[in-house]
Protein backbone atom coordinates (compact mmCIF):
# COMPACT_ATOMS: atom_id res chain seq x y z
CA UNK A 1 0.00 0.00 0.00
CA UNK A 2 1.64 3.61 -1.04
CA UNK A 3 2.53 5.73 2.01
CA UNK A 4 0.21 8.52 1.69
CA UNK A 5 3.55 11.17 3.31
CA UNK A 6 5.56 9.98 0.67
CA UNK A 7 3.08 10.63 -2.35
CA UNK A 8 2.17 13.81 -0.45
CA UNK A 9 6.62 14.91 -0.50
CA UNK A 10 6.21 13.98 -4.48
CA UNK A 11 3.05 15.82 -5.06
CA UNK A 12 4.72 18.61 -3.00
CA UNK A 13 8.20 18.62 -5.44
CA UNK A 14 5.91 18.30 -8.34
CA UNK A 15 3.66 21.13 -7.16
CA UNK A 16 7.05 23.89 -6.94
CA UNK A 17 8.48 22.57 -9.90
CA UNK A 18 4.81 23.66 -11.60
CA UNK A 19 4.81 26.71 -9.90
CA UNK A 20 8.51 27.74 -10.65
CA UNK A 21 7.75 27.08 -14.12
CA UNK A 22 4.98 28.81 -14.49
CA UNK A 23 1.95 26.40 -14.02
CA UNK A 24 -1.00 28.93 -14.15
CA UNK A 25 -3.57 26.88 -11.32
CA UNK A 26 -0.37 27.00 -9.42
CA UNK A 27 -0.62 29.15 -5.83
CA UNK A 28 3.38 29.63 -5.91
CA UNK A 29 3.04 31.17 -10.12
CA UNK A 30 2.97 34.27 -8.94
CA UNK A 31 5.68 34.86 -6.52
CA UNK A 32 8.18 32.94 -9.27
CA UNK A 33 6.96 34.25 -12.22
CA UNK A 34 8.74 37.38 -10.86
CA UNK A 35 12.42 36.03 -11.01
CA UNK A 36 13.27 33.59 -14.26
CA UNK A 37 16.68 32.74 -13.26
CA UNK A 38 15.34 31.92 -9.03
CA UNK A 39 12.13 30.03 -11.01
CA UNK A 40 14.36 27.79 -13.07
CA UNK A 41 16.68 26.60 -10.40
CA UNK A 42 13.93 25.80 -7.75
CA UNK A 43 11.94 23.40 -11.13
CA UNK A 44 15.64 21.91 -11.48
CA UNK A 45 16.21 21.55 -7.70
CA UNK A 46 13.18 19.70 -7.72
CA UNK A 47 14.03 17.42 -10.22
CA UNK A 48 17.26 16.55 -8.59
CA UNK A 49 15.66 15.61 -5.41
CA UNK A 50 13.06 13.85 -7.25
CA UNK A 51 16.01 11.92 -8.92
CA UNK A 52 17.46 11.38 -5.36
CA UNK A 53 14.38 9.76 -4.08
CA UNK A 54 14.60 7.82 -6.82
CA UNK A 55 17.73 6.48 -6.46
CA UNK A 56 17.45 6.28 -2.71
CA UNK A 57 14.65 3.88 -2.82
CA UNK A 58 15.29 2.00 -5.73
CA UNK A 59 13.69 -1.49 -4.77
CA UNK A 60 11.39 -0.62 -2.19
CA UNK A 61 8.60 1.40 -3.34
CA UNK A 62 5.53 -0.17 -4.21
CA UNK A 63 4.06 0.17 -8.00
CA UNK A 64 1.95 3.40 -7.08
CA UNK A 65 4.59 5.19 -5.35
CA UNK A 66 6.88 3.75 -8.14
CA UNK A 67 4.91 5.04 -11.03
CA UNK A 68 4.11 8.30 -9.11
CA UNK A 69 7.61 9.14 -8.45
CA UNK A 70 9.02 8.40 -12.01
CA UNK A 71 5.41 10.64 -13.57
CA UNK A 72 6.51 13.33 -11.47
CA UNK A 73 10.18 13.53 -12.57
CA UNK A 74 9.32 13.09 -16.56
CA UNK A 75 6.57 16.03 -16.29
CA UNK A 76 9.66 18.57 -14.55
CA UNK A 77 11.64 17.13 -17.00
CA UNK A 78 9.39 17.68 -19.77
CA UNK A 79 8.48 21.50 -18.70
CA UNK A 80 12.23 22.02 -18.51
CA UNK A 81 13.26 20.81 -21.73
CA UNK A 82 10.19 23.03 -23.68
CA UNK A 83 11.83 26.31 -21.46
CA UNK A 84 15.14 25.76 -23.04
CA UNK A 85 17.24 22.54 -21.82
CA UNK A 86 18.57 21.37 -18.58
CA UNK A 87 21.47 22.81 -17.07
Amino acid sequence: MADKHFIGLISSLLSSAEAALGEAHSPMARHLARDGALARRTAERSLELLAMLARKTQGNLDETERDALYQAQRRVQARLEEQGGLN
